[in-house]
């Protein structure tokens, strides 16, 4: 995940500061020394860098803090509000036309994810009861129509198209025919740049002038550094950018261009790419963020994001068979399928309060839930109702079947009698009403994921 290693080494600062309890200049500015080595190694600017640790480094020498019973704490909240501010400080949202369609310009250099993430937008916009309108206006990529038309049809979103012609004219005539067709968002699929071309960002300017578009937003591919800046700072002095969509936070990056771009443009950051699915576009928070970088969790994403993915039907009928001892292999096997529409397990436990910055040393392998699934489709329809039925010639059947041993067949039995047994505890100890509270985490039922 994104900022790893910047939450890692962020870690390390403060737990020095904690293990001090007083503090006094010297160590405030010792620990700020890491925090800045520790920016510029996640590819925040220089400048940025420097600014950001002087900022703490002023608020936290303070006698508020120094005299406070909780000086390192202090600290910890200190940066947080400073990274908040960093990253923008308020949710910077998509602002809308007072008379439809609202044109939104996607551009960016190519290879950023543009036309993936016009699709996700248009998805996004779609859910919020939106029409979105997607337009090819790449006529020079080849094949960059045809993707935008397999983009618009897995989103079930409606693609405008001339072909090859004058990208100003086909944007002209998709606002036409919004208009005609009650498409209330249009969003312009530009043409990727390789680097900043003369010739090809007159084109945009001619569009911007054309089309007169309410918002235009960069996207920026968060795995390219320093470089993202640099882009944003160029493509902002050309048309004033009003947002900015990083892409690939959920990857192996450093991710300081996201703590970086707003600093240098003063252009916000609206959306974060966190994955490859259409869905796995979020409205980016700075607040929420920070948190996540300094291992503080992020609970209202995490609740946003169970509210929007799982299915709460099938949640309230698996609680209420674990309520009466039914729970079987079939409940298990939905768990899953819902677990696995949140994403990957790391990323849902780094949102979770005083866990995030506790993974580095966890091998959490999104496969297990693959292997375990495995295990439980290889059982027959009445072995997954009646587990007991289980004995060890069909154990030996079961195991073959999935491709996994024995022993793992017999963990995962045992894993689903000590989850009866703990519902039929909380029963037996007229604590339903607790178990029906507790946090519907699909899954998660005895506080641990089968197979891991």
């Amino acid at each position: 995940m994104a900022f790893e290693g910047l939450s890692e080494k962020l870690s390390g600062a403060f737990k020095r500061l904690r293990n001090k309890g007083k503090l006094n200049e010297s160590d405030v500015k010792e620990a700020m020394r890491e925090v800045r080595l520790a920016l510029l190694e996640a590819d925040v600017n220089y400048k940025v860098a420097k600014e950001f640790t002087n900022k703490v480094t002023e608020r936290a020498i303070g006698s508020a803090v120094m005299e406070s019973l909780t000086p390192a704490q202090m600290v910890v909240k200190i940066v947080n509000e400073e990274l908040t501010e960093l990253m923008g400080s308020e949710t910077a949202r998509l602002e809308f036309s007072s008379h439809p369609p609202t044109v939104i310009m996607m551009c960016g250099l190519q290879g950023s994810g543009k036309t993936t993430h016009s699709g996700k937008l248009a998805l996004m916009l779609k859910k919020q009861n939106h029409r979105p309108l997607l337009v090819a206006c790449d006529v020079y990529r080849p094949a960059a129509i045809e993707q935008l038309k397999v983009v618009g049809e897995k989103a079930g979103v409606s693609v405008f198209e001339m072909g090859q012609s004058n990208p100003v004219k086909i944007a002209k005539e998709a606002v036409k025919h919004a208009k005609d067709y009650g498409n209330d968002v249009v969003i312009l699929d530009t043409a990727g740049r390789l680097h900043i071309d003369e010739e090809l960002m007159d084109e945009l300017k001619n569009l911007k002038a054309e089309v007169n578009p309410k918002e235009i937003l960069l996207v920026i591919d968060s795995m390219t550094g320093q470089d993202a800046v640099n882009v944003a700072k160029s493509f902002n002095e050309l048309l004033e950018i009003s947002g900015v969509i990083i892409t690939k936070l959920d990857g192996d990056t450093r991710g300081g261009a996201a703590l970086s771009v707003k600093q240098v443009t003063g252009t916000p950051i609206k959306f974060a790419g966190i994955g490859e699915k259409l869905e796995d576009l979020e409205q980016f928070h700075p607040d929420r963020m920070a948190s996540r970088i300094l291992g503080m969790g992020d609970v209202l994403t995490l609740i946003e994001q169970a509210e929007e993915k799982l299915d709460e039907k099938k949640a309230e009928e698996v609680a209420k068979k674990m309520l009466r001892n039914k729970m079987d292999f079939n409940d298990l096997l939905a768990q899953f399928e819902q677990i696995k529409k949140m994403g990957p397990l790391k990323g849902i436990l780094s949102k979770i309060p005083g866990v995030g910055n506790k993974l580095d040393d966890v091998d959490i392998n999104d496969r297990a839930l693959d292997w375990t699934q495995a295990i439980i489709l290889s059982m027959t329809p009445e072995e997954r109702e009646k587990p007991d039925l289980i004995n060890p010639s069909r154990k030996r059947r079961i195991a073959s079947g999935s491709g996994r041993s024995v022993e793992e067949v017999n963990r995962l039995l045992k894993q689903l009698r000590e989850m009866q047994k703990m519902m039929r505890q909380f029963n037996g100890k007229g604590k339903k009403k607790r178990a029906m509270r507790m946090p519907g985490m699909p899954g998660m039922p005895g506080g641990g994921f089968p197979g891991f």
